[in-house]
């Protein structure tokens, strides 16, 4: 399971609000790069054959098995304050992370 803070939650409706598209929702995924090996994105999009659709506070969340598999367990949060990164990843999966938590191992 992924779940997401009520930060995260409500930047993804103000996000997802301006996209004008009620079909797409959150995607979280993996790819290959980043400093140390995988890194997370995130996008809007439709849902594809094979996806899992979970919800956590109120906002659909889209993931494919892979991905869930490595982030199984993860927490999402947003921080917009003065050293804020955005949307910060927390798994507890993750073996090595870098520095600006964009990429794990």
């Amino acid at each position: 399971m992924i779940t997401l803070t009520p930060r995260a939650a409500l930047q993804v409706r103000t996000i997802q609000a301006g996209l004008g598209d009620a079909q797409k929702n959150l995607r979280i995924f993996v790819e290959t790069g980043g400093c140390s090996g995988l890194q997370y994105g995130m996008s809007f999009d439709a849902l594809k054959e094979g996806d899992r659709e979970i919800e956590s506070e109120g906002v659909k969340v889209l993931i494919d098995p892979a991905t869930l598999a490595q982030l199984n367990g993860s927490s999402i949060d947003f921080d917009d304050g003065l050293h804020g990164k955005g949307f910060e990843i927390k798994n507890p999966q993750a073996k090595t992370t870098c520095g600006c938590g964009k990429s794990f191992n």
